[in-house]
């Protein structure tokens, strides 16, 4: 039988809608925010639920940390990936885990995609009403957490590359558009320049490799499936290490991850582990995390110890 906790004896309970998450029109996704927070009133104490809106970015943190002040029971994130990630690297640094849940409405909603979470108000809180744990396993890099992907490479350089205005204005269209450019800037000349090493789990042997990707997740990339058995809820971190260095390689790098056939090219080192090191032939090369760049190599990635207990 699947944990359960009864919502209706939650005495705080917080909604933080990311205005400037996602593309959809404002007033069309607050209207839904709205409803959530109506419906929500009819199965838990009305006193008990706040909705909090975030207008910029920098009032994340500050949020987050009021909430592990206070003790808040139940957070209701209603954004994309990036802004989840944000409130839970500040519960994870306070030590405080109160019970997720996360409303889609992002620009990538690969975590609300996993756990099956429905943009629409009212199934979704039929949904959360029942009151199911799904306790989800932590990654975490160089003390970040992320829930669903790392990555350091091509991938990486091109989320670096794309601003918050693009990313508002274009949605995923953003990375198509900047992956595209990069494309042809960094392979005028020359193979791809940038070289990284690679270990798992202390093991003697460092691979060599042009990208590696991360992941803690089903999906990758908004809607592909790269790894067989990856998870949000199983303790194990899936890596692919990418060594061809040309362009032909990448371009057919994409192609194997567009038909979620990795195992397909024999020069992707597919692998599990608890722990990644990676190295970097130039300093601070940015690293995703959950698709924003967040930090950058070298990079030590793990399993964050404790879980954090997402209702959906």
């Amino acid at each position: 039988m699947p944990n359960r906790v009864d919502i209706a004896a939650f005495q705080k309970v917080m909604i933080v809608y990311n205005r400037n998450s996602g593309k959809q029109l404002f007033a069309s996704m607050l209207a839904r925010v709205n409803e959530v927070k109506k419906r929500l009133k009819q199965v838990i104490d009305p006193k008990s639920l706040e909705i909090v809106e975030i207008k910029s970015f920098e009032q994340v943190a500050g949020l987050a940390a009021r909430i592990c002040q206070e003790k808040y029971d139940w957070i209701i994130v209603a954004g994309g990936d990036g802004t989840l990630r944000a409130i839970i690297d500040v519960f994870a640094k306070h030590e405080h885990m109160p019970y997720v849940s996360v409303f889609p409405a992002g620009t990538v909603n690969l975590v609300a995609k996993e756990l099956l979470m429905s943009n629409d108000p009212a199934k979704w809180v039929k949904r959360v009403s029942k009151g199911i744990v799904s306790p989800v396993q932590l990654g975490k890099a160089n003390g970040h957490i992320f829930l669903t992907v790392a990555g350091i490479g091509f991938d990486s350089l091109v989320v670096d590359n794309v601003s918050e205005l693009e990313k508002k204005l274009l949605s995923k269209l953003a990375y198509v558009w900047q992956g595209t450019e990069m494309m042809r800037k960094e392979f005028v000349y020359s193979n791809w320049r940038y070289k990284f090493q690679v270990r798992l789990d202390d093991e003697e042997e460092w691979y060599e490799a042009s990208s590696v990707i991360v992941g803690k997740s089903r999906y990758y990339a908004g809607r592909y499936s790269l790894f067989n058995g990856a998870s949000l809820c199983v303790p194990q971190l899936h890596v692919a290490i990418f060594t061809g260095d040309t362009r032909a390689d990448f371009m057919r790098y994409a192609a194997v991850i567009a038909m979620e056939a990795l195992q397909l090219d024999k020069s992707i080192i597919i692998r599990h582990a608890q722990k990644i090191e990676i190295r970097c032939n130039v300093e601070d090369f940015a690293a995703e995390l959950d698709g924003d760049a967040i930090t950058s190599a070298p990079l030590q990635i793990e399993l964050h110890p404790v879980p954090i207990n997402f209702l959906a």
